[in-house]
């Protein structure tokens, strides 16, 4: 199975709902890192997985909606705790349905909160 990552940086705020976190439960920012991982059995003809250029493109779209938001007022997260683990889970299901034409074996998003802290959500295709 061929791997192929691409990643980007983005800010973004949040604050924790449903719970007594301390300061989580305060709005505050991330310097997110999200890692899209693609996976796919063949190359193609040319001896690539995908068109990375391709990807760029709605990886930087996606971020540029995602900078410089609050989490918790986006649809996406209307009534749900806006966790890092959330996060991963919604862009994965916009990266899935983006990426569609590429039949990809599997889709995986991984998102860095900070320097030790990261989860990722993978998904067969």
């Amino acid at each position: 199975m061929y791997n192929l990552g691409v990643a980007r940086e983005f800010n973004a705020r949040h604050y924790l709902i449903g719970g007594d976190w301390g300061e989580e439960n305060v709005e505050h920012s991330h310097h997110y890192r999200i890692e899209l991982i693609l996976e796919k059995k063949d190359l193609d003809r040319h001896g690539f997985l995908v068109d990375i250029v391709e990807v760029e493109r709605h990886l930087d779209e996606v971020v540029a909606d995602f900078q410089g938001q609050t989490l918790n007022a986006l649809d996406a997260f209307a009534g749900i705790n806006p966790s890092i683990e959330r996060l991963a889970t919604i862009l994965q299901e916009i990266f899935r349905e983006r990426l569609g034409s590429l039949q990809l074996e599997a889709l995986t998003v991984k998102i860095w909160e900070n320097d030790i802290a990261w989860t990722s959500y993978r998904t067969t295709i």
